[in-house]
């Protein structure tokens, strides 16, 4: 029999089966962990590729960096809402 091993510890089979009984028995999925990106305001967002030359890229990251975003996304967002006064 091999051994099973999650995160390189072994993994008995009484766990493997306590884990099996809880799936069968169904999850709340309201309590599950979303997985992928956050949505971008309301709802699922649509990509939209932009090019930017390296100047307003630098003026860009720069107002991004004296506001404290995160990064090129969230600069691009804030500046798209600002300009169309969307919240």
């Amino acid at each position: 029999m091999s051994q099973r091993k999650i995160h390189g510890k072994p993994v008995s089979d009484e766990q493997i089966q306590a884990w099996a009984d809880e799936a069968e028995a169904g999850y709340d999925t309201a309590t599950l962990r979303r997985r992928g990106r956050p949505t971008a305001g309301e709802g699922p967002g649509t990509v939209v590729p932009v090019r930017l030359d390296g100047p307003t890229l630098a003026a860009l990251m720069k107002r991004a960096e004296e506001e404290g975003l995160a990064n090129r996304s969230e600069a691009i967002r804030a500046a798209v809402r600002a300009w169309a006064h969307v919240a």
